[in-house]
């Protein structure tokens, strides 16, 4: 499966950086608990010096929903979300293992951090503006069409796995309690996003090899790099800190 920005997409945010792990061995028995606290507790430090919404990380993406139409207040990016419920209610529900650590992850880093089963993405996945046919399953059990020049992720049959970009994912792909290969992407659009996106793509590679004892495979997608390709076969992970994939 290959994981890319459209070339439309890159032109229109030219800042934007993505750092893509790719896992297969994942469970829904593996404690993190631990891990997930210690990265929540970092974000918990960062909020008690001021509210999400003046942390440079989060004014990017509200800048750039703005410039898609979209009122930020009213469809904040994921990471935004998260943070503004952790200040609020002191904590974060908990879904899944995985999902769990990397919401804690997205809150320490203020960057927005989709999981996907890759069991339910069929052929390769673009995120790119939406031509309005693609259907998308809601959590509520409804199918949607995403709007015309609404970003989105989208596979090879045409299936929407997000709506408003980084602002909600898709039932459809969303991890369950059977799945086993993942793909996490992080987004950033924010001045020095690069070294933050590459350091938060070491801390999950760490995470997922040492919770969950298996390989991981990453990279961070630029302008310049824009592709990521699952492995084939099963590949060793890289060290965390060492340089992506």
């Amino acid at each position: 499966m290959q994981f890319e920005h459209s070339a439309q997409l890159r032109a229109a945010h030219p800042d934007l950086v993505a750092g893509v792990v790719h896992a297969t061995g994942i469970t829904a028995t593996a404690d993190v608990a631990q891990r997930t606290a210690g990265h929540l507790d970092l974000a918990r430090k960062r909020l008690a010096g001021g509210a999400e919404s003046t942390f440079g990380e989060i004014q990017a993406w509200r800048r750039a929903y703005a410039a898609m139409g979209l009122r930020p207040t009213k469809y904040r990016c994921a990471a935004e979300a998260l943070l503004r419920r952790l200040r609020l209610d002191g904590e974060l529900p908990r879904v899944h293992p995985l999902v769990d650590l990397c919401n804690a992850v997205s809150a320490a880093y203020a960057i927005p951090i989709a999981v996907l089963d890759l069991d339910r993405v069929d052929g390769d996945l673009v995120v790119r503006p939406a031509h309005g046919d693609e259907t998308y399953l809601s959590f509520a059990g409804d199918t949607e069409h995403p709007d015309p020049g609404e970003v989105t992720f989208v596979d090879s049959v045409g299936r929407a796995h997000a709506r408003r970009w980084t602002n909600r994912q898709s039932a459809w792909s969303a991890v369950r309690a059977g799945t086993s290969s993942v793909l996490i992407v992080a987004e950033a659009l924010h001045e020095g996003a690069e070294p933050a996106v590459t350091q938060l793509v070491d801390t999950l590679v760490a995470e997922v090899t040492d919770g969950w004892s298996v390989p991981a495979t990453a990279a961070v997608l630029t302008a310049a790099a824009p592709r990521f390709r699952t492995p084939a076969a099963t590949t060793l992970s890289r060290p965390a800190g060492g340089p992506c994939s």
